[in-house]
């Protein structure tokens, strides 16, 4: 399927590639299925574009829209498992902590 890009330089271009995006999600998509994403994501993308006219230059950023504060609880301690009870059953300890397989490569530049 071929790519879709908007076509104002000014608004939001975006190169949506369909069989990438599928194959991406695992997708197996019919003729059909594609054409219609193709509009859809097309749509997005207008939209996208309208929301990106709003002039939002004197509106002030918020992180809480209510005005309920301090809700949280006080944090108390309470008893909980002695570190030699937390580890009995993990299947690697070293020096007292949880062994676990590497999920990072060292970056050695040699």
């Amino acid at each position: 399927m071929k790519k879709r890009q908007t076509t104002n330089v000014k608004r939001l271009t975006s190169t949506i590639d369909i069989d990438h995006t599928a194959k991406l999600a695992n997708l197996d998509l019919s003729p059909a299925e594609k054409k219609t994403f193709d509009a859809q994501l097309g749509k997005v993308l207008d939209y996208i574009n309208k929301l990106n006219e709003v002039d939002t230059k004197d509106v002030l950023p918020i992180d809480q829209i209510t005005s309920v504060q301090n809700v949280t609880r006080e944090d108390m301690p309470t008893p909980s498992l002695s570190q030699d009870d937390a580890l009995k059953n993990a299947p690697r300890t070293y020096n007292g902590f949880f062994e676990v397989d590497a999920v990072f490569e060292k970056n050695n530049p040699e």
